[in-house]
């Protein structure tokens, strides 16, 4: 049994980009959505098309807000799942789309210990929230990552007018 264990914990060391891409497909398997290009191409194998991240800037005619504390709450909840002593964290909360109802991609940082300790201290993450009657009623985790692989998510948020380290 000590060989299973040992097998065990070198298979559970070598996760973190595993875990993050598979966090991104399982989002992206579950919006069944493809993104359309500014080229008006449909694409779904880019790492944009699998999250199914879409812009929610001012640009698109919605405008943006503050996020309200419940609303937060129900962020931190969603992020709090895959980061250490959620407690501890502090958060960056940038502004949201002022979408009345429907789906919505947020962009945000955390300062806080991951699972992985290369990926302790500023994490990016993206969330897809649900909005009803104007407000966020439920989120969860698209992709999150720290360390080097941080400015992966924050190019992908940019790309799409979304900024995750916009306010303090």
């Amino acid at each position: 049994m000590k060989i299973a264990r040992n097998w065990q914990r070198k298979r559970h060391a070598a996760r973190p980009a595993a875990l993050v891409l598979a966090a991104g497909l399982a989002l992206a398997g579950c919006a069944g959505s493809t993104l359309t290009s500014s080229s008006g191409s449909s694409s779904s194998s880019t790492a944009e098309g699998l999250l199914g991240l879409h812009a929610n800037s001012a640009g698109s005619g919605q405008g943006m807000r503050e996020l309200t504390l419940p609303e937060k709450k129900v962020i931190t909840d969603a992020v709090g799942l895959s980061i250490k002593d959620p407690g501890a964290a502090q958060f960056r909360w940038p502004q949201i789309s002022a979408a009345s109802d429907g789906s919505v991609n947020y962009c945000g940082m955390v300062n806080a210990k991951s699972p992985f300790p290369a990926y302790n201290g500023w994490q990016a993450y993206i969330v897809e929230a649900t909005v009803s009657g104007g407000k966020v009623s439920s989120a969860v985790v698209g992709l999150i990552a720290g360390g080097k692989d941080v400015e992966i998510v924050r190019k992908m948020c940019k790309k799409y007018e979304l900024d995750p380290g916009a306010a303090g």
